[in-house]
């Protein structure tokens, strides 16, 4: 079972800026990690667009465990079940699966499916689902679009990912349906590549500042 959904959700809202991180070796996994919690940042999303995705995201649930760690680009069902049984503390998908939403309910984890049409909307707010990912952000009408979302829908909350940038990330956090925003500038996958974690460190420490 996973940590109470609402404690993740505030963990979300306290940090606001998610780094969407990209593993091409594992060996990287750690230290970047430890870069973006120096920097005060203590949430990271590792998408399993590489090979290298669900052994980069045991490493850092195993190593740092104040780092909440959750897998990204979750694409199917024993997908899913693997992230989770490697230390995934939440879930995110590119779009609405029912199966991977009814699984992580079922086994407490926080799970955040791309949504961006009321029906993709109401079908997650039957399953019990009041946070959503907004995808690509920059392609759905940026914050725009999630205002015009929102607002048939009480209470529920984005997290918008793709074209959200240091340069207008306040934007998207100054509205009361954004948790939080996701991005990959943070902790980009040529910076570990490049094995920058000073650099990833003064960025985290630069955005949390910011906020």
């Amino acid at each position: 079972m996973g940590a109470p959904i609402k404690t993740l959700m505030d963990r979300f809202k306290k940090t606001q800026v998610v780094p969407v991180v990209v593993i091409d070796d594992v060996v990287m996994a750690v230290p970047a990690a430890q870069a973006l919690l120096r920097g005060g940042v203590d949430i990271m999303e590792i998408t399993m667009r590489t090979a290298a995705g669900e052994d980069a995201l045991h490493a850092v649930a195993s190593e740092c465990p104040e780092m909440l760690v959750g897998a990204g680009t979750v694409i199917a069902l024993e997908q899913c079940k693997r992230c989770i049984a490697a230390g995934a503390k939440f879930i995110v998908s590119p779009g609405f699966d029912s199966e991977i939403v009814n699984y992580c309910k079922e086994n407490g984890i926080f799970v955040l499916p791309g949504c961006v049409t009321p029906t993709e909307i109401m079908a997650g707010i039957k399953m019990g689902l009041s946070v959503f990912k907004f995808f690509p952000a920059n392609v759905y009408g940026g914050i725009k679009g999630i205002k015009a979302l929102a607002a048939p829908f009480g209470g529920i909350k984005f997290v918008p990912t793709g074209g959200v940038s240091e340069e207008n990330m306040t934007t998207f956090l100054s509205e009361d349906c954004v948790l939080a925003v996701g991005g990959s500038w943070l902790c980009s996958r040529e910076d570990i590549l490049a094995k920058r974690f000073d650099k990833i460190e003064s960025l985290a420490r630069k955005t949390k500042d910011r906020n």
